[in-house]
């Protein structure tokens, strides 16, 4: 992203109840994004706003339960929690303070499992574990934008779903940067490196689809 960027000012803190009422042209922060009213569901990524589906279609759904029971069961009585979108997580740089942080995601799952960075608001950090679900309507710059983020910022192990594909790729955090998996398909078995003994078939995951 370009560094001539003109930012909102933090102290701008009017309600916004209209999406369209945002100016895409300015940088935001999470201070902003709370005053943000408006049914709409969005993303901020380095300060600038990036419009989410209006709704997960059935398919995402379907594929987001069959990902999230099976880990969300494996935790159980385990000091790592599951979430499911929507849940906000907040990528803070210099300071945690609401008027400093310009990227706010909602993954489909994340696992977290160091408390301290859970509050009322969400998560604060990187998430251990992250999934996104792949659907024909993502953007590409955008799911770009998320790999670089999710690798800057920590995240052990992101694994990438794609629906249309059946598919699953893991990128697992190696010296700071991502080694990819290979690509598993229907009739195997996933692992992952941040759940030592969890393990899934993918035939369960996109099953009856």
């Amino acid at each position: 992203m370009s560094e001539h960027v003109k930012y909102k000012t933090p102290d701008d803190n009017e309600k916004v109840w209209q999406f369209n009422d945002i100016d895409l042209s300015l940088t935001y922060s999470y201070a902003h994004y709370l005053n943000w009213l408006f049914d709409d569901r969005v993303e901020l990524i380095k300060g600038k706003v990036f419009k989410m589906s209006p709704a997960p279609s059935r398919l995402h759904q379907e594929i987001s339960r069959n990902l999230f029971l099976p880990i969300a069961n494996f935790l159980k009585n385990q000091p790592c929690k599951a979430y499911a979108a929507p849940f906000d997580v907040r990528f803070p740089k210099e300071s945690k303070a609401n008027e400093a942080i310009y990227t706010v995601l909602q993954p489909d799952i994340c696992v977290v499992c160091d408390k301290s960075k859970l509050d009322d608001k969400g998560c604060i950090g990187a998430p251990d574990l992250v999934i996104e679900i792949l659907s024909p309507g993502n953007n590409k710059k955008e799911l770009l934008y998320k790999y670089q983020i999710y690798q800057e910022f920590g995240v052990k192990e992101y694994w990438v779903v794609s629906q249309s594909d059946q598919t699953v790729l893991i990128y697992s955090l190696v010296n700071g940067h991502y080694q990819p998996s290979k690509i598993y398909t229907l009739g195997e078995f996933v692992t992952s490196s941040v759940l030592p003994g969890f393990g899934l078939n993918l035939d369960e995951v996109f099953t009856d689809l």
